[in-house]
């Protein structure tokens, strides 16, 4: 949690005798003006519209609903400028509150939610040496003895915006006391299942079975997720705690640790929601769940369970429908490979392989092209291990291995369904690769994915599954292999000044990078959560199955011999993709190295 000080104008702050009790906006309005934030015709207007009126808003919202002008540049003062401003004028510390920073458990011991109530008051740290309080009346100090004895430790204030102190004061505590609602029920035993929560929530008159402790978790759990951008949320059961996770453009965040009973119950609640076996703790199983964000929209999630030492893991991954289908456009895709990529999905008939290892985007991809050519005139038909998202203009298929109905079988099956478009999710054997083949000889265009390092090796990977050469050349259309990268948060990125054209040089060896060089680097701001990085976004290597690189294929074939063929024919290697985003500043060389495979000479 970042606690920084405020804006860099000469803010004075403010002189012993300090003014007790609560914020007076005319004094905040004069502060203002004396300090030169406002000018003084700005301060006699606001003065003039707020004396209308008495409000028993706080100051501070009050002075930012009338949008004074910041005097330096025209901005209009919001709460967060405003709030900034005060803690420097009273000599505190300003916070922005990061609720995956806070441990809600020990907050909510430090005082009830009551008294936070009364006081207006937050704590936000708690550690051995102090506790750090968050307020939004910095001369109301009345409480602060009452803490540090009941404590015993010091308190430290910093000022945030009074208006996440009020929503967070409410999430918090009743987080905290879902938690021990479910606990007491549930007992601490990390056997204790769901049945037996209700069945306790009968019999015991604190916990009404409609008003359960563990609904009102998950609940918060999957707001809050939507809240942070979340692609997954791990639940994960350790020795003596679960742990609460989620991954947020590709890195885990550790959100929330809670006792083991209440985790139990919260993969029980969430299997029971996604129609999957709730007494079967031995099996790894999947489901789906459709929910609702705060803005109304369908959010679809796909769950797993995995048995684990301590109990059973739960991921559930995100398809957030702003993020699960994109255009080709917004994908990320340079121009170059683009509209190679527009032709080759044009094509009536033949294979189209997307690889890169899990998680490097290659359902969104698929998905967004299917969309795209899925029109009225044509079907499309998907066999999928397990669907990732339901997709309306798309027939989807599921696996289902216990029924013997495999992607061979699916395939199978799809071919008497006069399909023109099909999407295999994945070629894992021989007998995939050869229906797929099948189909793509009788005329059918397929997509599917193969897990390669990057586009060349998938022409060798099907070779070593055992797909004769002759019959790859007939098929194969084109592979985009491809990697997801931090893209840099719009915000607060900043040209980096320290970074040399050698280091990107070296980085594309032998490749030559021509234009413009401006790179940029990760500062951190709010709306970043302090990480510097906003979103992903792909880079990608398209090779086009040429007639030269036909030949190439027939003869044993090299890795190197394709991979230089392909580039001849107008491949542009991963690492490349990555550099050119890196010399528009919308990326960093560190995150591209790490996602990329090195490039082979050529």
């Amino acid at each position: 949690m970042s606690i920084h000080h405020g804006p860099s104008a000469s803010v004075k702050p403010v002189a012993p005798p300090f003014p007790v009790g609560p914020l007076d906006w005319r004094r905040i309005v004069e502060w203002l003006s004396a300090d030169g934030v406002i000018a003084p015709e700005e301060a006699q207007r606001t003065i003039a519209r707020c004396s209308q009126a008495e409000s028993a808003q706080h100051p501070l919202l009050r002075l930012a609903n009338v949008a004074m002008e910041r005097a330096s540049d025209g901005k209009p003062l919001d709460i967060e400028m405003l709030t900034e401003y005060l803690a420097k004028r009273c000599g505190l510390s300003y916070l922005r509150i990061d609720p995956l920073k806070v441990d809600v458990g020990k907050v909510a011991d430090t005082m009830s939610a009551s008294y936070a109530e009364r006081h207006k008051v937050l704590p936000v740290q708690v550690s051995a040496k102090e506790v750090v309080v968050a307020t939004a009346e910095p001369f109301i100090t009345d409480w602060v003895a009452e803490v540090e004895r009941q404590a015993r430790r010091p308190v430290r204030r910093v000022v945030a915006n009074p208006l996440d102190i009020h929503r967070f004061t409410a999430e918090f505590f009743a987080l905290a006391k879902s938690v021990r609602a479910a606990q007491k029920a549930g007992g601490n035993a990390a056997t204790s299942n769901f049945e037996q929560l209700v069945e306790l929530g009968k019999t015991n008159k604190q916990l009404d079975a409609n008003d359960q402790g563990v609904v009102k978790v998950v609940d918060w759990l999957w707001q809050y997720a939507f809240d942070q951008r979340a692609s997954d949320i791990h639940l994960e059961p350790r020795r003596e705690q679960g742990v609460i996770r989620f991954r947020i453009d590709g890195v885990l965040h550790p959100v929330y640790q809670m006792p083991l009973g209440v985790m139990s119950a919260m993969v029980a609640r969430v299997k029971l929601l996604g129609r999957m076996d709730v007494v079967e703790k031995r099996r790894p199983q999947d489901g789906r769940i459709k929910t609702r964000n705060q803005r109304g929209d369908e959010v679809e999630m796909r769950l797993a369970t995995l048995p684990t030492a301590f109990g059973e893991k739960m991921v559930m991954r995100i398809f957030d429908p702003d993020t699960a289908v994109k255009d080709l456009d917004a994908l990320g895709f340079a121009q170059h490979d683009a509209q190679r990529w527009e032709e080759l999905i044009k094509r009536p008939y033949g294979i189209i392989l997307v690889t890169g290892p899990t998680g490097s985007g290659k359902t969104t991809t698929l998905y967004s092209t299917l969309k795209r050519v899925a029109t009225e005139e044509v079907n499309v038909s998907t066999v999928e291990d397990p669907i990732e998202m339901i997709e309306p203009s798309f027939n989807q298929t599921q696996v289902q291995p216990q029924l013997d109905f495999s992607f061979a079988e699916g395939v199978r099956a799809l071919m008497r369904q006069d399909p023109d478009i099909i999407m295999v999710g994945e070629i894992r054997d021989l007998e995939t690769a050869e229906m797929a083949v099948q189909a793509a000889l009788t005329g059918h265009l397929v997509f599917s994915t193969l897990h390669t390092n990057d586009a060349p090796s998938a022409v060798t990977r099907l070779l070593e599954l055992g797909v004769p050469s002759y019959l790859i050349n007939a098929t194969l259309l084109g592979v985009l292999a491809q990697r997801l990268v931090r893209t840099l948060c719009k915000q607060c990125k900043q040209p980096d000044d320290s970074a040399s054209q050698d280091v990107l040089a070296e980085a594309v060896k032998p490749w030559k990078l021509s234009g413009s060089y401006q790179p940029f680097r990760p500062v951190g701001c709010v709306d970043c959560r302090m990480t510097g990085f906003m979103g992903r976004m792909g880079l990608y290597e398209l090779l086009s199955v040429t007639e030269t690189l036909k030949q190439g294929i027939n003869h044993e074939p090299s890795i190197d011999a394709l991979r230089r063929q392909a580039m001849q024919d107008g491949m542009r290697p991963l690492r490349m993709a990555g550099a050119l985003r890196v010399a528009q500043g919308m990326t960093t060389m560190e995150e591209v190295i790490a996602a990329t495979p090195t490039p082979m000479a050529h």
